[in-house]
């Protein structure tokens, strides 16, 4: 007992859940984070954040990631998995597009590169004098030579987007071809010979059936969202024209090692936390109230 359930417990206690109890500690206090001395101030550093129209806008932001990466990366990825699972000729057995390995390989590589490397690649390509700017030029779109997509308010939130979703759809696609794979083929001949169409299969058998690995997916997606420190940092380090792409992880790494606060980081990482708990209990409240449970009942 000991070593299968105490030890396990201690561990998570050391390393998860007493460092989240100092952070708490920590918000309460003036701590510079490289000095001994620290004072109680109570919760005068949330009323900051309360105040901090820098931080409120990198929350909006933080908010708007979550929102739309994970529902953006989960309709592609689906529509992928739907394609090379059961998306192939109309008669015959049920099978995937024709060549499906070769689309699940190409699609999962841009996941094994490590998010910095993706962040610094796409940061070139997006450059003024960059490979984008150059293959638009080539199909007579002048308008955009020395275009700033990273340095433009209009386009710098939507082309860090882009980039997060292309480096995560191929990984949720992965995972959704095996939920699929996990359906009884019986059940799309069943549909087929039913006369029910892809648009909806899609919505009335594969969906239903694998909706609790979507809820994960949404879960996980989010949390990344959430965060985006090294997708932002590497795309655009400054926060964006206007802190267009200033996100919470960013604002907390700049209060605390560049401003020499870390009581007022520390209350940024308890509200971050805060956010994303609130973010995972909305997920399951929907999955449940929109027929998650009842779905599993059936199954």
């Amino acid at each position: 007992m000991v070593v299968f359930l105490g030890l396990p417990l201690a561990i998570f206690v050391i390393f998860v859940i007493w460092p989240f109890v100092q952070a708490v500690y920590y918000s309460l206090t003036d701590w510079s984070g490289f000095s001994p001395e620290m004072n109680i101030v109570g919760i005068n550093n949330y009323l900051r954040l309360l105040n901090d129209d820098i931080f409120l806008t990198a929350l909006g932001n933080n908010v708007l990631l979550a929102i739309v990466v994970p529902l953006v990366t989960i309709v592609l990825a689906l529509a992928l998995a739907t394609m090379v699972t059961v998306g192939g000729p109309s008669h015959g057995p049920i099978r995937g597009l024709r060549n499906s390995s070769f689309y699940r390989v190409v699609s999962f590589f841009p996941y094994v590169i490590p998010a910095i490397v993706t962040g610094i690649l796409w940061g070139q390509i997006y450059n003024p004098a960059g490979l984008l700017n150059g293959l638009l030029g080539l199909v007579g779109l002048d308008m955009f030579e020395s275009f700033a997509w990273l340095g433009d308010e209009r386009t710098a939130m939507g082309a860090t987007i882009f980039v997060i979703v292309w480096g995560f759809v191929g990984f949720y696609m992965v995972l959704f071809v095996a939920a699929i794979k996990g359906v009884p083929a019986e059940t799309y001949e069943a549909a087929r010979i039913d006369g029910a169409g892809r648009m909806r299969t899609a919505f009335s058998i594969t969906i239903p059936l694998i909706r609790d690995n979507i809820q994960t997916a949404y879960i996980y997606l989010g949390i990344m969202a959430l965060d985006a420190f090294v997708y932002m940092q590497a795309l655009n380090p400054g926060g964006g024209p206007n802190n267009s792409t200033l996100v919470m992880s960013q604002q907390l790494f700049r209060t605390a090692f560049v401003k020499g606060e870390f009581g007022q980081a520390s209350a940024m990482g308890v509200v971050l936390a805060i956010v994303t708990l609130i973010f995972a209990a909305l997920v399951f409240t929907v999955n449940r109230i929109t027929g998650g449970k009842e779905e599993r009942g059936r199954a």
